[in-house]
């Protein structure tokens, strides 16, 4: 198809606005896109956009959406001044969530997580992780990871799974740190790898989770197996997780509050993206800010993600993350932008996606807007007029 008369934002040296634009669509790629004036001779299929903006579709480069469970009390907790940390540390958190995925029947997950994942098409994304790390057994963690994967074959996006089985440790290993990290290194990841389940393998490196020196056991064990890594660091504490990362040549290290100078150093030469996720911040009531500017100042991309978890940021919108980003980290709205767009695809480690241009996929999303900067402007409202996704019109309806 042949879509003129459109605002485009190609996410190319910023927004890379093109406007009175037109983009070519032949067998799910973008083939040619530029000024209305310029297009192509084309027969096939023409839809005149009527000056709709369009972007490239979303991408949730971070999520924990399968689990069981709910952690609403712990909310209440938090909002008495009960810490994160202390919740976990009296079996709540992360654990209390291990207990119910356990529990839960595979085909309870999969129905509850179709609906969270829902909540997030609706805002046009195309592209979602999704991480394990509520089963912290062999069994619950490939459980999850199988989960994840259908979803993407029962709804229009393409999911990409991160073992994370390093996210904390499990009651029965509690006096037996090593012993936990040799099942997850040399049982649990290798079996899902072997059964096609893991694109990318994350760990929690964090006083209440794993050591720098048991991360890297994971790490290693990746490594072994041919996959790439990401890591949760510097959420609470700066312990050096992101230098580690960079050590590893991360695909992305995330959260980041407490990242200081030496790290955004080492990431920016590693080429590791930062990933930004202002949900647990709001959330847990965080004060601690990342270094911003740091980022900026050695040429960082940085990418923001809902972290849509059940207890530290239980955030079902990518446009309300987008606003958040901007008002309490202070990235701009083109900032915010390339985090779910151009830079979320680098931390997956996704070339053919996340800009607009030839020979890329024809993930696209129209919206009722006049500028890219009205997408994280409003919080509560979804512009969204239609996704295309493969060059297919899988949600709403062309002009």
């Amino acid at each position: 198809m042949l879509l003129t008369n459109l605002n485009i934002a190609t996410m190319q040296g910023g927004y890379g606005l093109i406007h009175d634009g037109a983009i070519l669509i032949e067998n799910g790629r973008i083939t040619w896109v530029g000024p209305r004036s310029e297009a192509p001779a084309w027969s096939g299929a023409r839809h005149d956009g009527r000056g709709l903006l369009v972007t490239p579709g979303l991408i949730d480069c971070h999520t924990h959406l399968v689990y069981g469970g709910n952690r609403a009390h712990e909310f209440e907790l938090r909002l008495t001044g009960v810490p994160y940390a202390e919740i976990a540390k009296a079996g709540g958190g992360i654990m209390s969530t291990v207990k119910a995925t356990r529990a839960a029947p595979e085909s309870e997950l999969e129905a509850r997580s179709l609906n969270r994942l829902d909540s997030l098409l609706a805002e046009g994304v195309t592209t979602v992780e999704i991480k394990s790390g509520y089963g912290l057994d062999v069994e619950t963690e490939l459980k999850m990871l199988r989960v994840a994967r259908r979803l993407g074959a029962l709804r229009p996006v393409d999911v990409y799974t991160s073992f994370l089985g390093a996210h904390t440790f499990p009651a029965e290993f509690k006096d037996r740190r090593a012993a936990y990290v040799d099942l997850v290194c040399h049982q649990a990841l290798p079996a899902a790898q072997a059964a096609g389940l893991v694109d990318a393998v994350d760990a929690f490196c964090e006083g209440i989770a794993f050591s720098v020196a048991e991360t890297e056991q994971v790490f290693q064990a990746a490594r072994s197996l041919g996959l790439p890594v990401k890591l949760h660091a510097e959420q609470l504490s700066n312990l050096g997780g992101a230098k580690l990362a960079a050590r590893y040549n991360a695909l992305s290290v995330d959260h980041i509050e407490y990242l200081d100078e030496e790290g955004v150093a080492a990431i920016a030469a590693s080429g590791t993206v930062a990933v930004l996720l202002p949900g647990a911040f709001y959330y847990l009531r965080e004060k601690q800010l990342p270094p911003v500017a740091a980022l900026r100042a050695q040429r960082v991309p940085i990418a923001i993600s809902t972290d849509l978890n059940p207890g530290s940021s239980p955030i079902h919108s990518l446009l309300a993350t987008m606003n958040m980003a901007c008002v309490l980290f202070s990235l701009t709205p083109e900032e915010a932008l390339l985090g779910v767009t151009a830079h979320a695809a680098r931390a997956l480690g996704l070339k053919d996606r996340g800009r607009i241009a030839p020979g890329l996929k024809a993930d696209l999303c129209l919206w009722q807007a006049e500028r890219p900067g009205d997408l994280a402007y409003p919080l509560g409202f979804n512009p969204l007029a239609a996704v295309i996704r493969n060059g297919e019109v899988v949600r709403g309806a062309l002009p």
